[in-house]
């Protein structure tokens, strides 16, 4: 790609290094997605803030989880799979789930499994979903403000997935054990 900038707090337009300064304290280094988003304060930003509002949803640890890499997966995103592997091992998110997303086979609860099937379906029909899919989705325990949760967490793994596509973000050395490939057998729903 065209090299795009990875900045620290040395090189960041001005309006960027607080949010790198605050990234810095919360993971103790500067994630690379962080260092490529300063390039732009107003995407930082924006992708912080969708961050912290869906993880303000009603969503618990294992459903944030699977909207994350539910779209990470779907969207390929060589950087933030292995990144929300690690997230989830934060999150305490079980090894059975964790692995389920990442290799695209069944999740351990129905419900789980429904919202990996309906936020897949949100991603391939760009919104468009069915009549019929959106009563499954409910069917399966989840309700309106579940779908809006679900397009917030969309929202916000759509900047992140892109921004690592054509940035070719490289993949961060803590995270570096958990890389993935995407299996030759892409999730039916």
């Amino acid at each position: 790609m065209l090299n795009f900038p990875s900045h620290d707090l040395e090189t960041a337009p001005e309006a960027s290094k607080p949010f790198l300064e605050n990234s810095q304290k919360a993971f103790g280094r500067l994630p690379g997605l962080h260092k490529v988003l300063a390039e732009s304060p107003q995407a930082y930003e924006g992708y912080q803030i969708l961050h912290k509002l869906f993880t303000e949803t009603d969503f618990d640890a294992d459903e944030l989880t699977v909207v994350w890499q539910s779209i990470n997966v779907e969207h390929a995103c060589h950087y933030c799979v292995p990144a929300h592997t690690g997230i989830a091992k934060m999150m305490k998110v079980s090894d059975e789930i964790t692995e389920a997303l990442r290799t695209e086979t069944p999740l351990p609860t129905a419900k789980l499994e429904a919202l990996r099937t309906f936020t897949v379906q949100m991603v391939r029909a760009r919104g468009n979903v069915s009549e019929a899919q959106m009563q499954t989705f409910f069917d399966a325990g989840y309700g309106h403000r579940a779908v809006l949760d679900v397009i917030l967490g969309l929202a916000q793994k759509t900047m992140s997935n892109y921004i690592n596509h054509v940035a070719e973000t490289p993949v961060d050395e803590v995270f570096k054990p958990l890389a993935w490939t995407r299996s030759d057998k892409p999730l039916e729903v």
